[in-house]
């Protein structure tokens, strides 16, 4: 593993982090069936640390994107070198004579 790797591995971890650090947006499912929450229209901001984890979230995402690309720019498989045929035609008949 390059060091790449390593640090789209940290990365990856971060954003599972920030993801689980992120409070929900809406009651979901229990609150359409029970009917509480009908705050459908009330603006709700995000502000403080609410607005900050979203913030890093997006930024290391952005990171994930590009560590990504770069690592698959740069382990791209380099093409096999040329075999020599008679070799390897002498090796398939030597067992035959």
């Amino acid at each position: 593993m390059k060091w790449y790797d390593y640090v789209f591995w940290v990365v990856a971890f971060i954003i599972i982090v920030l993801g689980l650090l992120q409070g929900g947006k809406s009651e979901g499912a229990s609150g359409a069936i029970t009917g509480g929450g009908l705050n459908v229209f009330v603006k709700t901001k995000e502000r403080g640390s609410e607005l900050i984890v979203s913030y890093l979230t997006l930024g290391f995402g952005i990171v994930f994107l590009f560590l990504a690309l770069l690592s698959t720019s740069l382990t791209k498989a380099a093409p096999a070198p040329a075999e020599d045929t008679t070799t390897n035609l002498a090796l398939f008949l030597l067992p035959l004579m």
